[in-house]
């Protein structure tokens, strides 16, 4: 099986690292090219392919433009790891060749799960494909949860992180807050850790690399709140969404931690 790791950035780079530490035959593709030893411009002998890019315009790009990597000779897996809107995921059935199989797989964890190994998947494909594929999987992270059909998992994943926006928002709100009235940082957080304010993104605020970053369009931070946008997608047509909107409002705001 010769795979692929489609955008080596700090989440698919660690991935192609731990396949190809896995034993597998991995080639690495991003636009900074030599960031890893098995990296390469040419993806046209890939069986499988992983893309782990920002959105759905550099999808687009992978799969249709300039790598055109939907259409590679030898593609039979094509593995989306991108969190991205879950009417965009289901629609590139229609367009991705219908010999190829498609499974969509966004994680959880941020890089240093990436680099541990350690992920968490949610998985959206036909059973008996995911079963093929789980060695994979395995090879770069450590809990799976198979939420349905293709696309189901990226509806799942746009609601994780709509919970993982507010946890992180609100987060840094308090801690900002605190630090305005004198209060330590590290107190506060332990505290959290321990009571009713507990959160993922609180009680790993010291080894989260985009914790204490402001936003940029291009960064963690801009990511989730492009999350949250993508969350938008997955509600109700009478769903209030004014909790989306404001997160979306405060992430956009937040400004660098010491």
């Amino acid at each position: 099986m010769k795979v692929a790791v489609a955008g080596c950035g700090r989440m698919g780079g660690p991935m192609a690292a731990a396949l190809h530490e896995a034993g597998f035959d991995v080639a690495g593709f991003d636009v900074v090219p030599k960031l890893y030893p098995f990296m390469t411009a040419d993806l046209s002998d890939r069986e499988v392919i992983f893309t782990v890019v920002r959105d759905a315009a550099e999808t687009d790009a992978l799969l249709f433009e300039d790598q055109r990597i939907a259409r590679l000779p030898h593609l039979t897996d094509l593995v989306i790891c991108s969190t991205l809107s879950p009417a965009y995921t289901r629609a590139l059935r229609g367009s991705v060749p219908a010999h190829v199989r498609l499974i969509d797989a966004p994680m959880s964890g941020a890089a240093i799960a990436a680099q541990e190994k350690r992920l968490t998947f949610m998985l959206g494909g036909h059973p008996a494909d995911l079963d093929r594929l789980h060695p994979l999987f395995a090879a770069m992270g450590t809990r799976f949860h198979r939420m349905g059909p293709f696309g189901a998992a990226m509806t799942a994943k746009v609601c994780n992180n709509l919970v993982a926006a507010s946890s992180t928002a609100a987060t840094r709100t308090a801690l900002a807050w605190a630090a305005a009235n004198g209060l330590d940082r590290d107190a506060l957080l332990k505290l959290m850790h321990d009571s009713s304010g507990q959160t993922w993104f609180g009680s790993n605020f010291d080894t989260i690399e985009f914790a204490r970053d402001g936003h940029a369009a291009d960064n963690t931070i801009g990511i989730l709140a492009k999350d949250v946008a993508a969350a938008l997608d997955a509600a109700p047509e009478d769903a209030d969404t004014a909790l989306a909107d404001a997160l979306i409002r405060t992430l956009r705001n937040l400004e660098p931690l010491d």
